[in-house]
């Protein structure tokens, strides 16, 4: 563990032990309870708005769910607490698969559409159905007993803050393992997910599940904490309440949940008390102006920036003393600052002010390995077949949108082991071809077959497991990952250990982790970015970026590697390290098709290369027959052969 995380680990617990000792007040005692208990539920929110990007308005139904599950077992049936509080996570779990399974299918307003209408419905169930949960009366249920005596207020909030400790910790070694790159990287690209192995619609359900259990036991602990239970407590208001706490307090840390959680406990009050809110207001507008003040002298900021805040700000303090009442304003006030904090604190409180201290995401260190070396990928990488035998067969394939034939009748037969390179004018169907042998598309007839099996109507995940890897003509880098974290979702495939595993950090999940790392120490190695192996993929330049995603996808440890213009947009120097590695990779006998618009790349490193025009395969074989076939030169370069010898011809 990081030594700073450690340390204020070990603050935050002693602080948790304290606080019913220095402050002995029930009511504070109370409140900080009903924030740990948000809290937890905040822990799973993050993990689907915060790292798939996925956007939830179910989530105060689901904490309902919880609370509900425990009152009527309790209430009605009289089951012990813990049997209770296990009921509510299943439950709540149960009732997530069910929505995530359809709903997770749409996505941006639609799903939020989707999850909205499902909390709605919830508390509808909860008003109406009340030979269960006694509608509108509620359940009153009592504190839980504990070894025969009933827990009194200060001893439940241990309980409360022992449980919200181990909601944590599981929460943070799950987005810390495999789990967790593989939920970052379905927020940053989808597609790059899919085609790296990860099944972005199982994941997005996986996330949805563990959030779904956590704000169960949320639920379960609320009900115990406050003793009754009605349906008007899980209304839209508590909804946009949880949103707005994931997007204050900020996403991917959980110091951020515990901000979020004590904004939806306190912004309520907050709302409700004409004095208070115009005080908190007042010194909202004055901490702004002052950051205005001490962005612009520091050169850190512009104007035009700052303006739009500071003027919110001040006409909100102003508007304060304007109001009578809040009871009118209150779901207005949500929004506007909803929208306030979405426009210009996208990284949350958290994020704001590590950028006012130049400070940058934390990645955990502690797992970094020492640099690996390019023999160890050799040594891993499997060669199978026979050189020059048949790999890749590609059938009459026809690929049609609409009236558009982007593919027309195309065959290929890639040879084992070979460079085969895949060219034509822009338009001529490289990218759609590309895009069928990974399973993007289905083609509308025609059929592809790797290794003798036919992979037509395979997903992305499937044909990447099965020993096909590719690149992206936009480089689709996961941006907010380190480079190693992006190689280790390409090896997501070399873990066998389950949910309990990354739990409980059992031997068997270690073990893997760590030979994990040390491969993608290789890989980084390998294509020559281990000096770089801790730095954000977004902030590397352009030309490594492009080799970090070769080195992604060698970790699939593929048998076809599909490079979709790996050269475009690179300097000489930076192509001229590119055609070292592809070599590289050939010599470890991984078969590559190539698409590519730099001429002198292709001859000097395809042994056969396929000519595309308009969707038809025009021309095939090796790059000396290519260069002098006349429909090459007329259909992809309009001149004569002289010109294919051009560096970079267009």
């Amino acid at each position: 563990m990081n030594k700073k995380i450690f340390i204020a680990s070990v603050i935050g617990i002693i602080a948790l032990i304290a606080f019913p000792m220095l402050i002995p007040n029930p009511y504070y005692i109370h409140l900080a309870e009903t924030i740990l208990i948000y809290a937890i539920l905040l822990f799973g929110l993050d993990i689907v708005v915060g790292y798939t990007g996925q956007v939830s308005l179910g989530h105060a139904g689901l904490f309902g769910i919880g609370a509900y599950i425990t009152g009527v077992l309790v209430f009605k049936l009289g089951v012990p607490w813990p049997l209770a509080m296990l009921a509510s996570i299943g439950g709540a779990a149960l009732f997530g698969a069910i929505l995530a399974l359809p709903a997770l299918r749409v996505t941006g307003p639609y799903l939020a559409m989707v999850t909205l209408a499902f909390g709605t419905i919830i508390q509808i169930l909860i008003n109406e159905m009340t030979f269960i949960t006694e509608g509108p009366l509620g359940i009153k249920i009592g504190k839980p007993v504990l070894f025969g005596e009933k827990l009194s207020e200060v001893g439940y909030f241990y309980l409360v803050a022992a449980l919200m400790v181990i909601a944590l910790i599981v929460v943070h070694r799950i987005l810390k393992s495999n789990l967790g790159r593989a939920f970052e990287a379905l927020r940053d690209s989808p597609i790059a997910s899919d085609c790296m192995g990860v099944s972005v619609y199982r994941y997005k359900v996986y996330a949805f599940v563990i959030s779904a259990g956590l704000a169960g036991l949320a639920g379960s602990l609320f009900a115990y904490s406050e003793e009754y239970i009605s349906p008007q407590t899980f209304n839209f208001e508590l909804t946009i309440l949880f949103l707005l706490a994931v997007i204050m307090g900020g996403r991917k840390t959980r110091s951020c949940a515990l901000i979020g959680a004590l904004i939806v406990v306190m912004l309520p009050s907050l709302l409700a008390d004409i004095e208070l809110f115009r005080k908190i207001a007042t010194f909202v507008a004055i901490v702004a102006v002052v950051s205005a003040v001490y962005l612009l002298a520091r050169r850190k900021s512009t104007p035009r920036k700052v303006l739009v805040p500071v003027v919110a700000t001040v006409a909100m303090a102003f508007f304060s003393y304007r109001l009578e009442n809040m009871t009118d304003w209150r779901l207005t006030i949500f929004g506007l600052m909803t929208l306030f904090v979405v426009y210009y604190l996208q990284d949350g409180i958290v994020g704001f002010f590590r950028s006012l201290m130049g400070r940058g995401a934390v990645h955990d260190a502690s797992l970094a390995v020492a640099a690996g070396n390019a023999d160890a990928f050799a040594g891993a990488t499997a060669t199978k077949g026979t050189a020059g035998a048949s790999l890749l067969k590609v059938d009459q394939v026809l690929m049609q949108f609409g009236g558009l034939k982007a593919l027309n009748r195309v065959d290929l037969d890639i040879g084992e082991r070979t460079v085969h390179g895949l060219i034509g004018p822009n338009g001529s169907g490289k990218s759609t071809m590309m895009n069928v042998l990974t399973g993007i598309y289905q083609p509308t007839d025609g059929k592809v077959a790797f290794d003798g099996v036919v992979i037509t109507g395979r997903t992305p995940s499937q044909i990447a497991l099965g020993g096909v890897a590719r690149t992206f003509q936009n480089v689709q880098l996961f941006g907010e990952m380190t480079a190693t974290e992006n190689v280790l979702v390409g090896l997501h495939h070399t873990f066998h250990s389950n949910v309990a595993d990354v739990m409980l950090q059992t031997p068997r999940y270690r073990r893997e982790e760590q030979a994990a790392r040390q491969r993608a120490a290789s890989i980084l190695e390998f294509v020559g970015l281990s000096n770089l192996a801790n730095e954000e993929a977004r902030n590397l330049p352009y030309g490594k970026q492009r080799l970090l995603e070769i080195g992604r996808a060698l970790g699939l440890n593929p048998r076809l590697l599909l490079l979709d213009e790996p050269a475009a947009g690179l300097t000489a120097p930076d192509i001229k390290e590119l055609m070292a590695i592809i070599r590289k990779i050939r010599d470890h006998g991984i078969t590559i098709i190539l698409i590519e618009h730099h001429m002198d790349v292709v001859m000097a490193i395809c042994d056969t290369v396929t000519v595309l025009d308009f969707g038809q395969k025009i021309a095939e074989g090796t790059p000396a027959k290519v260069q002098s076939d006349p429909k090459v030169i007329e259909a992809y370069l309009g001149g004569s052969a002289d010109s294919l010898d051009t560096p970079a011809a267009h």
